[in-house]
Protein backbone atom coordinates (compact mmCIF):
# COMPACT_ATOMS: atom_id res chain seq x y z
CA UNK A 1 0.00 0.00 0.00
CA UNK A 2 3.30 2.38 0.57
CA UNK A 3 3.65 3.17 -3.34
CA UNK A 4 2.47 5.54 -5.86
CA UNK A 5 -1.80 6.11 -5.22
CA UNK A 6 -1.93 5.03 -9.00
CA UNK A 7 0.30 1.42 -8.58
CA UNK A 8 -2.06 0.56 -5.25
CA UNK A 9 -2.53 -2.04 -4.19
CA UNK A 10 0.48 -3.36 -5.61
CA UNK A 11 1.23 -7.10 -5.19
CA UNK A 12 5.19 -6.44 -4.38
CA UNK A 13 8.02 -8.96 -4.46
CA UNK A 14 11.00 -8.53 -2.58
CA UNK A 15 14.36 -9.75 -3.83
CA UNK A 16 17.54 -9.90 -1.84
CA UNK A 17 20.85 -8.79 -3.18
CA UNK A 18 21.51 -5.35 -5.82
CA UNK A 19 23.28 -4.38 -8.14
CA UNK A 20 24.38 -1.10 -5.97
CA UNK A 21 26.54 -0.86 -2.44
CA UNK A 22 24.76 2.08 -1.08
CA UNK A 23 26.18 3.38 1.82
CA UNK A 24 23.16 5.20 3.00
CA UNK A 25 20.66 2.04 2.37
CA UNK A 26 17.77 1.50 4.46
CA UNK A 27 17.04 -1.76 3.17
CA UNK A 28 20.73 -3.05 4.16
CA UNK A 29 20.03 -5.93 5.89
CA UNK A 30 18.46 -7.47 2.32
CA UNK A 31 20.27 -5.80 -0.06
CA UNK A 32 23.80 -7.16 1.36
CA UNK A 33 22.88 -10.08 1.78
CA UNK A 34 22.39 -11.86 -1.54
CA UNK A 35 21.70 -15.23 0.75
CA UNK A 36 18.95 -13.91 2.54
CA UNK A 37 14.95 -14.65 2.43
CA UNK A 38 13.43 -17.70 1.48
CA UNK A 39 13.58 -19.46 -1.79
CA UNK A 40 10.24 -20.22 -3.83
CA UNK A 41 9.90 -22.22 -6.97
CA UNK A 42 8.80 -20.51 -9.88
CA UNK A 43 5.60 -22.24 -10.32
CA UNK A 44 4.56 -21.03 -6.29
CA UNK A 45 5.00 -17.68 -6.80
CA UNK A 46 3.06 -17.99 -10.47
CA UNK A 47 0.33 -19.38 -8.27
CA UNK A 48 0.51 -16.89 -5.41
CA UNK A 49 0.27 -14.19 -8.34
CA UNK A 50 -2.45 -15.73 -10.04
CA UNK A 51 -4.23 -15.73 -6.80
CA UNK A 52 -3.90 -12.08 -6.48
CA UNK A 53 -5.19 -11.39 -9.78
CA UNK A 54 -9.21 -9.48 -9.96
CA UNK A 55 -11.93 -12.14 -10.14
CA UNK A 56 -9.25 -14.60 -8.37
CA UNK A 57 -9.40 -13.31 -4.58
CA UNK A 58 -11.42 -15.07 -2.14
CA UNK A 59 -9.70 -13.53 1.15
CA UNK A 60 -11.39 -10.77 3.09
CA UNK A 61 -8.02 -9.93 4.36
CA UNK A 62 -6.60 -8.60 1.25
CA UNK A 63 -7.85 -6.66 -2.00
CA UNK A 64 -6.61 -7.90 -5.51
CA UNK A 65 -3.57 -6.34 -6.78
CA UNK A 66 -3.61 -3.79 -9.94
CA UNK A 67 -0.26 -5.28 -10.58
CA UNK A 68 3.03 -6.99 -10.05
CA UNK A 69 5.57 -5.03 -8.39
CA UNK A 70 9.13 -6.95 -8.85
CA UNK A 71 11.55 -4.52 -6.64
CA UNK A 72 14.77 -5.75 -4.03
CA UNK A 73 17.14 -4.76 -3.12
CA UNK A 74 16.97 -4.24 -6.82
CA UNK A 75 15.74 -7.43 -9.26
CA UNK A 76 17.88 -7.04 -11.88
CA UNK A 77 19.76 -10.69 -10.69
CA UNK A 78 16.58 -12.35 -10.80
CA UNK A 79 15.50 -11.29 -14.63
CA UNK A 80 15.59 -15.26 -15.68
CA UNK A 81 13.44 -16.20 -12.63
CA UNK A 82 11.24 -13.83 -13.09
CA UNK A 83 10.41 -14.31 -16.70
CA UNK A 84 10.32 -17.88 -15.54
CA UNK A 85 7.57 -16.88 -13.09
CA UNK A 86 5.66 -14.94 -16.07
CA UNK A 87 5.57 -18.14 -17.87
CA UNK A 88 3.78 -20.11 -15.58
CA UNK A 89 1.22 -17.52 -14.89
CA UNK A 90 -2.19 -16.54 -16.62
CA UNK A 91 -2.64 -13.23 -14.31
CA UNK A 92 -3.59 -10.37 -16.56
CA UNK A 93 -1.68 -7.96 -14.14
CA UNK A 94 0.71 -5.44 -15.53
CA UNK A 95 3.93 -6.06 -14.31
CA UNK A 96 6.09 -3.08 -12.96
CA UNK A 97 10.04 -3.23 -12.83
CA UNK A 98 10.82 -1.75 -9.75
CA UNK A 99 14.24 -0.43 -10.25
CA UNK A 100 18.11 1.95 -9.76
CA UNK A 101 17.81 0.79 -13.63
CA UNK A 102 21.80 -0.02 -13.28
CA UNK A 103 21.79 -2.79 -15.91
CA UNK A 104 23.20 -3.83 -19.29
CA UNK A 105 21.43 -3.72 -21.80
CA UNK A 106 21.30 -7.04 -22.62
CA UNK A 107 18.64 -7.11 -19.73
CA UNK A 108 16.42 -4.40 -21.09
CA UNK A 109 16.25 -5.91 -24.24
CA UNK A 110 14.58 -9.07 -22.06
CA UNK A 111 12.49 -6.76 -20.23
CA UNK A 112 10.86 -5.12 -23.51
CA UNK A 113 7.35 -6.66 -24.11
CA UNK A 114 7.31 -8.21 -20.57
CA UNK A 115 7.09 -4.90 -18.35
CA UNK A 116 4.14 -2.63 -18.47
CA UNK A 117 5.47 0.37 -16.07
CA UNK A 118 9.32 1.38 -15.19
CA UNK A 119 9.24 2.56 -11.47
CA UNK A 120 12.60 4.17 -10.91
CA UNK A 121 15.27 5.17 -9.10
CA UNK A 122 17.11 7.84 -10.68
CA UNK A 123 19.70 9.06 -7.49
CA UNK A 124 22.39 10.79 -9.40
CA UNK A 125 23.34 13.51 -11.27
CA UNK A 126 27.08 12.62 -12.34
CA UNK A 127 29.47 9.91 -11.90
CA UNK A 128 31.46 10.78 -9.13
CA UNK A 129 28.89 10.96 -6.56
CA UNK A 130 27.53 7.58 -7.84
CA UNK A 131 30.96 5.75 -7.20
CA UNK A 132 31.32 6.93 -3.69
CA UNK A 133 28.55 6.38 -2.41
CA UNK A 134 26.50 3.53 -4.70
CA UNK A 135 29.89 2.24 -5.91
CA UNK A 136 28.22 2.35 -9.50
CA UNK A 137 30.84 3.34 -12.23
CA UNK A 138 29.97 4.72 -15.59
CA UNK A 139 26.60 5.51 -13.32
CA UNK A 140 25.15 8.58 -15.63
CA UNK A 141 26.16 6.74 -19.26
CA UNK A 142 24.01 3.69 -18.08
CA UNK A 143 21.42 4.86 -16.21
CA UNK A 144 20.50 7.64 -18.74
CA UNK A 145 20.70 5.03 -21.68
CA UNK A 146 18.20 2.74 -19.49
CA UNK A 147 15.75 5.24 -19.07
CA UNK A 148 15.31 6.34 -22.27
CA UNK A 149 15.13 2.09 -23.44
CA UNK A 150 12.25 2.11 -20.84
CA UNK A 151 10.47 5.00 -21.68
CA UNK A 152 9.91 3.69 -25.39
CA UNK A 153 8.76 0.43 -24.14
CA UNK A 154 6.41 1.46 -21.49
CA UNK A 155 5.09 3.94 -19.06
CA UNK A 156 7.35 4.85 -16.52
CA UNK A 157 7.16 6.97 -12.75
CA UNK A 158 11.04 8.53 -11.56
CA UNK A 159 11.60 8.66 -8.06
CA UNK A 160 14.41 10.36 -6.50
CA UNK A 161 15.25 10.48 -3.26
CA UNK A 162 16.62 13.37 -2.31
CA UNK A 163 20.45 13.86 -0.51
CA UNK A 164 21.26 15.95 1.78
CA UNK A 165 23.82 18.40 0.76
CA UNK A 166 23.29 16.88 -2.90
CA UNK A 167 20.65 19.52 -4.11
CA UNK A 168 23.54 21.12 -6.60
CA UNK A 169 25.13 17.98 -8.00
CA UNK A 170 22.50 15.30 -8.02
CA UNK A 171 19.00 16.79 -7.57
CA UNK A 172 18.90 19.67 -10.26
CA UNK A 173 20.88 17.71 -12.70
CA UNK A 174 18.75 14.63 -12.25
CA UNK A 175 15.77 16.56 -12.72
CA UNK A 176 16.87 18.87 -15.86
CA UNK A 177 17.91 15.99 -17.25
CA UNK A 178 14.59 14.20 -17.06
CA UNK A 179 12.66 17.43 -18.07
CA UNK A 180 15.29 17.84 -21.04
CA UNK A 181 14.79 13.55 -22.20
CA UNK A 182 11.49 12.16 -21.05
CA UNK A 183 7.86 13.33 -22.24
CA UNK A 184 4.82 12.56 -20.46
CA UNK A 185 6.89 11.10 -17.15
CA UNK A 186 5.79 11.34 -13.45
CA UNK A 187 7.92 12.01 -10.88
CA UNK A 188 8.32 11.31 -7.28
CA UNK A 189 10.63 13.83 -5.45
CA UNK A 190 10.89 12.23 -2.18
CA UNK A 191 12.02 13.49 1.51
CA UNK A 192 12.27 10.35 3.02
CA UNK A 193 16.18 9.90 3.55
CA UNK A 194 17.18 9.15 6.72
CA UNK A 195 21.06 8.22 7.74
CA UNK A 196 21.12 4.27 7.79
CA UNK A 197 23.70 1.89 7.05
CA UNK A 198 27.31 3.68 6.74
CA UNK A 199 25.92 6.90 6.19
CA UNK A 200 27.56 8.05 9.40
CA UNK A 201 30.61 7.96 7.65
CA UNK A 202 29.89 10.64 5.39
CA UNK A 203 29.66 13.94 6.40
CA UNK A 204 27.14 15.49 4.02
CA UNK A 205 24.47 12.43 4.15
CA UNK A 206 25.52 11.73 8.09
CA UNK A 207 21.93 13.88 8.88
CA UNK A 208 18.63 13.92 7.89
CA UNK A 209 17.55 15.60 5.07
CA UNK A 210 16.25 19.37 5.96
CA UNK A 211 13.03 21.14 5.09
CA UNK A 212 14.88 23.77 3.24
CA UNK A 213 16.63 21.58 1.10
CA UNK A 214 13.10 19.60 0.25
CA UNK A 215 11.67 22.47 -0.81
CA UNK A 216 14.44 23.97 -2.96
CA UNK A 217 14.20 20.17 -4.82
CA UNK A 218 10.43 20.78 -4.96
CA UNK A 219 11.00 24.20 -6.63
CA UNK A 220 13.34 23.33 -9.01
CA UNK A 221 11.29 20.74 -10.11
CA UNK A 222 8.06 22.66 -10.17
CA UNK A 223 10.40 25.68 -12.22
CA UNK A 224 11.19 22.80 -15.03
CA UNK A 225 7.19 22.40 -15.16
CA UNK A 226 7.49 18.77 -14.50
CA UNK A 227 4.72 16.45 -13.46
CA UNK A 228 5.00 15.89 -10.32
CA UNK A 229 2.94 12.91 -8.38
CA UNK A 230 0.63 13.39 -5.30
Amino acid sequence: MGEEPELVPSYTIFFSGCTFNCVFCQNWDISTRPEAGATIEPDALAGVINARAPGKTRSPSFDAAKNVNWVGGDPTSNIPFILKVLRLTDANLPQVWNSNMYLTEDSMSLLDGVIDVYLTDFKYGNDDCALRLSNAPEYMRITTRNHLLARRNGEMIIRHLVLPGHIECCTEPVLRWIADNLDNVKVNVMSQYRPAHRASNYEEISKPLTLREFRRAIEIAENLNLNLTD
